[in-house]
């Protein structure tokens, strides 16, 4: 991993290293006569650095993800937004940073559009440039103006914001509605069985998770004790719609299938698909073809259906003659946990399975397994494989695309690292801000530091460790990935600049309803 500091020179090495952390344009070097590619971004959810066997997994098997990886460039420091999904995925789409838009949180399935129909979105940049777009899988970004009749068309949403096909779930698989929607329309709704949602009250006469265990194939830990559907207790409340409702165990193949018929109606043009599968988060449903393929149990067995699921797409790309012409980002949009509200035995059957590869923290968290997830970008043909330790983040994939295919635009606070992501370059980013339930930190070159924050060490729920201290959090990844040394006390100068920089980028944002007091 590149070092902008060492231990030797660090008092003549301050004023370069935080002079540095301040955009930089690059040369671009890529060929301006590229044929503009087909686009995919694969974008799973609750993935962990350390899930994948070509980053260290031994008892998971994933093939697909590590022909990707080995294939193209495997980054080692490629970061989600944020280390929970719905600001990931906004900053995913927007190219800016989660924390500056409010109620960019864990959305509920009720939550209006938390993208405004007039912003400007990766897909709406495609689109402006001749790509079809279209989205398969998870969406989780608010659907509507806040009062959905889920029984009609429901707008705005992805159609709204640049996508001109989408086939998605609302929200995530453990929330209410548990339907499918495509171009805003329930798929399978019988009319004379509307659907009703609720995040506050239950509706007479409907069970619960919390009230009727025996009507239970899944035990709830926490937070999901609502509506049963499928036999599987939900967040929040839902009646009717029982022709609409997915069967949990057969979504990946759906979504599959979608992904699928959509390359090949668009194969002619150039597209752009966004297809964000739901696994490994809760409820993990495999399909009984995958049960049991591994020993890690139902967290296992999704992975390796997720890559089974990955595989037969990307034979898909092959088979239909378009591999060589498609640009393939493989991602997460946070890190990984194992209990998120289930009793799935994911704790009890992990054995010495790593999935944050060593890191500290997970889903929700400050430390660098929040964040720090699989990134790997692949072209066929025209991407040398490597390994690279270039600091990126998804938020950059909206510039960088943008200069792909000919824009000469950054976009808010996505860099232009197409060289990066080509491969012709190791220079990334300089610094970087990473968010966690509306709590920031701030990393310049192999430095990390992580402000005072209230708030529980640990969330016993999950049991991950949340970056929460009393006082200034300093590492150095280059020399402690793992973040077991606090070097605040023996770097104070480094640690005054840093924050004096930090200041200047985030501001007094507003965190978690109070202000944040940087001292």
């Amino acid at each position: 991993m590149k070092k902008i500091i060492t231990q030797a020179i660090l008092a003549t090495a301050l004023f370069y290293l935080i002079g540095s952390c301040s955009v930089v344009d690059q040369d671009k070097n890529v060929a301006e006569d590229i044929t503009k590619p087909n686009i995919v971004i694969i974008y799973l959810d609750d993935l962990g650095y350390g899930d994948v066997g070509t980053q260290g997994a031994t008892a998971i098997n994933t093939p697909n993800m590590d022909r990707l990886a080995n294939g193209g460039i495997r980054f080692t420091n490629g970061y989600a937004s944020s280390a929970t999904c719905t600001p990931s995925r906004y900053a995913l789409l927007t190219g800016t940073y989660p924390w500056r838009k409010a109620n960019a949180r864990i959305l509920p399935g009720t939550a209006p559009l938390l993208i405004d129909t007039s912003e400007w979105t990766l897909p709406k940049m495609l689109l402006s440039q001749g790509y079809h777009t279209g989205i398969v899988g998870k969406w989780h970004l608010g659907l509507g103006r806040g009062n959905v009749d889920w029984n009609e068309h429901i707008s705005p949403g992805p159609n709204e914001v640049g996508f001109d096909y989408s086939y998605i779930m609302a929200a995530t698989q453990d929330r209410v509605p548990t339907v499918y929607i495509e171009n805003g329309g329930v798929v399978g709704l019988d009319t004379s069985d509307p659907i009703l949602i609720s995040y506050e009250e239950n509706f007479e006469g409907e069970p619960t998770g919390k009230d009727n265990p025996e009507l239970l194939t899944m035990k709830w830990h926490h937070g999901h004790n609502a509506s049963i559907v499928n036999g599987i207790p939900r967040i929040g409340y839902m009646k009717g719609g029982e022709s609409a409702k997915w069967k949990d165990e057969d979504m990946a193949d759906e979504f599959l299938n979608k992904a699928q018929a959509y390359v090949k109606a668009h194969k002619e043009e150039p597209f752009f698909l966004y297809y964000a599968l739901q696994q490994p988060h809760v409820p993990r449903t495999p399909h009984p073809r995958f049960v049991g393929a591994t020993e890690l149990g139902p967290r296992g067995d999704v992975i390796a259906e997720a890559d089974w699921m990955i595989g037969e797409f990307l034979k898909t790309l092959e088979t239909e003659g378009i591999l060589q012409n498609t640009l393939v980002i493989l991602t997460s949009d946070n890190g990984p946990v194992l209990n998120d509200g289930y009793y799935d035995k994911a704790v009890e059957l992990n054995g010495a399975h790593q999935a944050t590869a060593g890191l500290r923290g997970g889903k929700y968290s400050l430390f660098e397994a929040g964040t720090r997830v699989p990134f790997f970008v692949h072209w066929q043909g025209m991407i040398e494989p490597k390994v690279s330790d270039a600091l990126v983040s998804q938020i950059d994939l909206m510039s960088s695309l943008g200069s792909l295919i000919g824009l000469d635009q950054r976009f808010a606070d996505s860099e232009d690292l197409i060289d990066v992501f080509m491969g012709k370059s190791d220079e990334g980013r300089d610094e970087l801000i990473l968010e966690a339930s509306s709590r920031t930190a701030y990393r310049c070159g192999d430095w990390v530091m992580i402000p005072p924050y209230d708030g529980p060490a640990i969330n016993d729920w999950v049991n991950i460790e949340l970056g929460n201290s009393s006082e200034y959090l300093l590492y150095d990844l280059g020399n402690d990935p793992g973040q077991q040394t606090n070097s605040a006390n023996d770097q104070p100068e480094l640690l005054s600049q840093m924050i004096e920089r930090y200041k200047e980028i985030v501001g007094q944002h507003k965190m978690n309803g109070s202000q944040l007091d940087l001292k």
